[in-house]
């Protein structure tokens, strides 16, 4: 398995190249030749290199480009689900499916307050789908998952700074070897939630972790805007606060901050890059596809 997710992470320091071309291109719609051209492969060996990363096809991740590109020209006006893949859009019904999976812990508030003085987090960094991730993770649960951009100021080293910073008075453990075991637990072989419950332990504001409590209940290959998520949670007009409390997500993938857009329903930011986010929304549109 854990060789399983070295391969997928070597194809997908490939892949994020033709991600670029893809959405910087998508108005050109590229064919297949074009782009195995510019990423200097063979045709062949484009599609073979996208099937092995996830089962999908470079057309799927044109298709998704296409439609964030054609929502976002339409200013937001259309609001069905970025995808057209997904039963919903919203906070209710498929998107219980999510939440089902994760169980998210807030720290107690003697741990908040601690800095976690009780708590020991293990930490490694092992390969994904979508490249190397850092993770950390103590007893009680899953505490951090950010992926390692190195040319992008993004390392280990980094994001080990900000779990000290977030955990001040915890034990950090090195763990290698633990940290390798994780992606087989996160990322399912057919997308969607994993195999089994995960729990998550975060440390947050009270309004911070309502914000996670609501990404969970957006299904795979489901999008919604900062502001639909503002509303939901009752802070209509919020959309900036709940962005800045998205962008504060320690647990990637699992806390799926990726399927939040722009109120034009353009793909936006991503803290860890927009091709990644872009990658992320495809890899759960084709294995939804395969799935229905």
């Amino acid at each position: 398995m854990n060789g399983d997710f070295a391969e997928a992470a070597q194809d997908y320091a490939r892949i994020e190249r033709v991600i670029a071309l893809i959405r910087t291109r998508t108005d050109a719609q590229p064919e297949l030749a074009e782009l195995a051209a510019a990423a200097g492969l063979s045709e062949g060996y484009l599609q073979g290199l996208f099937n092995r990363w996830a089962g999908i096809r470079p057309k799927d991740l044109l298709q998704v480009s296409t439609l964030a590109a054609l929502q976002a020209r339409s200013g937001g006006k259309n609001q069905q689900a970025l995808l057209a893949l997904a039963p919903d859009t919203g906070l209710k019904g498929a998107g219980r499916l999510h939440d089902l999976f994760v169980n998210l812990e807030a720290c107690s508030p003697g741990d908040y307050a601690s800095g976690g003085a009780t708590i020991g987090l293990s930490h490694g960094v092992a390969d994904t789908p979508f490249g190397p991730a850092f993770i950390a993770w103590s007893k009680r649960g899953l505490s951090a998952l950010e992926f390692i951009n190195p040319s992008q100021t993004d390392t280990t080293e980094t994001a080990r700074e900000r779990l000290r910073a977030e955990w001040p008075e915890a034990k950090l453990i090195m763990d290698s070897p633990g940290a390798a075991a994780w992606p087989g637990r996160i990322f399912p072989p057919a997308g969607g939630g994993p195999e089994r419950v995960l729990s998550l332990q975060v440390r947050g504001t009270t309004f911070q972790v309502q914000v996670w409590r609501a990404l969970l209940r957006i299904p795979p290959g489901a999008t919604t805007s900062y502001g639909a998520l503002a509303a939901a949670l009752g802070k209509k007009g919020g959309a900036r606060a709940v962005g800045g409390a998205v962008g504060a997500n320690p647990v990637a993938w699992l806390i799926p901050c990726h399927r939040v857009l722009r109120g034009d329903g353009a793909v936006g930011g991503y803290r860890w890059g927009v091709d990644r986010k872009l990658a992320m929304l495809a890899w759960e549109a084709g294995n939804n596809r395969e799935e229905s």
